[in-house]
């Protein structure tokens, strides 16, 4: 048997930690001098504290692994949990990365002369087009992009011809803002007159006024400019009238560096 001292060395685990994971019944010594107190450990036990110090690298706290250590030879089970495990690390990733690039958005504007970012908001009105459509609800605004690769590879055998102008464009339909499960429609103006496919409707689109500003940049400034346009509209006696949708100018369609994205936010308005 090994004393917790030489345990402790062997395992690379504190003393301290070895006691914890005694009290919260991850790993028991298998002796406890009933004079001196001492614990006693085996060498057997090596492995079994080398798989909690695998699994609290991958991120599992103490009560998951307590739960796992049992089912550790399971192979099926331990590769379902460490599935879980891998796709929540890939939704904090994903998490993380965002904020990074809003922290870096935001220091870069304040290393600017000007912090204050300027939109010049128009009314403008767009004509009856003629598009392919796909309207889906989607998990989040986020996966818009499975709408326009759903809308390409559907239209793709056509043959389509693009209208003139052509405006690629998503369609927000949702009333309010919704932090799940919305309903997008995203549109390419086209010549011509093709069948529907399984996802894909072709329909005229009606005109319409809008109140619009454009940016360019990435999408973190659409806060801003959805402001701009709402100041503009109360001052000038416009109410809002109609779902809003934003004309992809230059997308990640086109570029990878969002800097150089080119985005015409458009709300339907009316006088009065």
């Amino acid at each position: 048997m090994l004393k917790i001292g030489d345990f402790s060395k062997l395992s690379r685990v504190s003393i301290r930690m070895l006691r914890h994971y005694d009290e919260i019944g991850l790993l028991h010594p298998v002796w406890i001098d009933p004079e001196s107190g001492y614990r006693y450990y085996t060498a057997e036990q090596l492995p079994i504290i080398g798989r909690i110090n695998a699994l609290k690298d991958m991120g599992f706290g103490l009560a998951a692994i307590g739960e796992m250590l049992p089912c550790y030879d399971d192979r099926e089970t331990l590769e379902r949990q460490l599935r879980c495990k891998q796709a929540e690390l890939q939704a904090l990733w994903e998490q993380t990365a965002y904020r990074l690039r809003l922290l870096d958005t935001a220091q870069r504007r304040l290393r600017k002369e000007d912090v204050t970012m300027n939109y010049d908001v128009i009314i403008k009105t767009f004509s009856a087009r003629y598009a392919a459509t796909v309207r889906m609800m989607i998990p989040s605004y986020e996966h818009e992009g499975m709408l326009w690769n759903t809308l390409m590879e559907e239209t793709a055998p056509l043959h389509v011809t693009d209208g003139d102008p052509c405006y690629c464009c998503a369609i927000f339909h949702d009333k309010e803002f919704r932090e799940a499960d919305v309903d997008v429609e995203v549109t390419k103006d086209v010549k011509g007159v093709y069948p529907d496919t399984t996802h894909v409707k072709f329909r005229a689109l009606p005109e319409v006024t809008v109140a619009c500003a454009t940016c360019k940049g990435s999408y973190e400034q659409m806060g801003e400019v959805n402001a701009a346009i709402a100041a503009w509209v109360a001052d000038n006696g416009y109410t809002f009238d109609g779902p809003m949708f934003n004309i992809y100018h230059v997308s990640p369609h086109e570029t990878s560096n969002p800097d150089e994205y080119v985005t015409e936010v458009c709300y339907p308005v009316r006088k009065g």
